[in-house]
């Protein structure tokens, strides 16, 4: 049989086309299951080998070698240039505004601890801090609890308030700040606070029904066990019938008294607490008494909480000394020189704030008080409007000048309206 040109045509162009269709399906495969993350240098030349025909001398410009695998495949892998880990770097970062300003350069010192874990515990320590009253020291605590609290915050997760990886891969890290103020009510700032990185709340904070105006996600809980057990009875009616939980979720401690290191020690061992005024922590009639028998809910064990899986590593103390640092720095009111003086402290709000302001890299702030605070309620989920109330105790009006002076510097983004 006489083979024509034509058949020989044809029976070339189904080779190539059997060829060029094993090639693309065992390529894509290939591409598909290299990790994007260990192309090294020393693996270009197998790299190269293995695709050559599509990435020639590109192996070693990763970029290019992403975009033509994108482009041949059809393949989208995590990108890290898509990835929230991987934004574009700072254009001014907090430290940098800082040292750019006359005022707040000499306030902010970054080198103080933020948090207290195991490792930084010491008989100095303790001789140091039993010198103050809390939350500034240990004036007044058992050694046996402190101790005993800090031998379980024993992990590297416990010293920082971003892990290892976060920092390493995140070349900006952006956080969001989000207190309780009316300010908020209508706002429509969600979607803006959802988009950070890291998204703070504190007390009762409410999100369902005000996903448009807070946001819905939660990077860390700021209380002390006296703020949190009071926003449970007094914002229940309002919507705070539970503490903020979530597998991502970490929790910060404001150490005010003994009850909090009890706690922390207690949640993180999962039993109740075993003595003080949270003994038991269920039940509790003492606390139910009176007015407060009108809410339903019975206190339990301090999984309720955290959450079932309250490990060690969910849980980060802010240091004492850290605390003391920020009221001598920023918040030393006039009130302490007053007969009730003994009884100011900061507000867990403020605490908060300036927490983020020595551990992000760009701070935005909602939900605090501004110069009209008047037209706006107390806080953002109350169904009628309240008059801002000011408490003995804290020193709101001082806090809020603080926060409109680290605005005007560049330091931090203040929401106004």
């Amino acid at each position: 049989m006489q083979v024509t040109n034509s058949t020989w045509f044809w029976l070339l162009l189904l080779v190539s086309a059997v060829t060029s269709g094993l090639l693309y399906s065992y390529s894509t495969k290939m591409l598909t299951n290299i990790n994007l993350g260990e192309i090294s240098d020393n693996s270009c030349n197998e790299f190269e080998v293995k695709c050559s025909y599509l990435l020639r001398s590109t192996c070693l410009n990763k970029k290019i070698i992403l975009k033509r695998m994108i482009s041949v495949t059809n393949y989208t892998p995590n990108l890290e240039e898509h990835s929230p880990w991987n934004r574009k770097p700072c254009n001014l970062s907090v430290a940098h505004a800082v040292q750019k300003h006359d005022h707040f350069k000499n306030k902010f010192n970054f080198s103080i601890p933020v948090l207290l874990w195991d490792r930084l515990f010491s008989r100095e320590l303790w001789n140091q801090l039993d010198q103050r009253d809390p939350p500034y020291g240990w004036q007044g605590l058992s050694y046996e609890v402190i101790v005993s609290t800090l031998n379980l915050l024993n992990t590297p997760t416990n010293a920082h308030l971003f892990e290892h990886t976060m920092k390493q891969h995140k070349s900006c890290i952006r956080c969001a700040v989000v207190g309780n103020g009316g300010i908020l009510n209508g706002s429509r700032q969600g979607q803006e606070i959802d988009s950070h990185d890291f998204i703070f709340r504190v007390n009762g904070a409410v999100i369902k029904g005000y996903e448009k105006d807070v946001g819905t996600k939660t990077s860390f809980y700021v209380f002390s066990v006296n703020t949190m057990k009071n926003s449970l009875i007094s914002y229940r009616k309002l919507g705070f019938t539970s503490v903020p939980q979530g597998k991502d979720l970490r929790y910060i401690f404001i150490p005010s008294n003994n009850r909090d290191y009890l706690m922390l020690r207690s949640a993180i061992l999962g039993m109740p607490v075993p003595e003080g005024r949270d003994k038991g922590d269920q039940n509790d009639q003492e606390l139910l008494k009176g007015w407060l028998a009108r809410f339903s809910f019975v206190w339990t064990r301090p999984q309720a909480y955290f959450g079932p899986e309250a490990a060690a590593s969910k849980f980060k103390l802010l240091h004492p000394d850290f605390i003391n640092y920020l009221k001598e720095s920023f918040l030393k009111s006039k009130l302490i020189h007053t007969k009730r003086g003994h009884l100011y402290i900061p507000t867990t709000g403020a605490l908060m704030l300036l927490t983020a302001l020595h551990t992000c890299d760009q701070v935005s702030a909602y939900g605090f008080m501004t110069s009209n605070y008047f037209n706006f309620s107390d806080h953002y989920y109350e169904h009628k409007k309240k008059p801002v109330v000011f408490y003995m105790n804290h020193d709101m009006p001082m806090e809020a000048i603080l926060w409109r002076n680290l605005h005007n510097a560049g330091i931090m983004h203040l929401y106004q309206r």
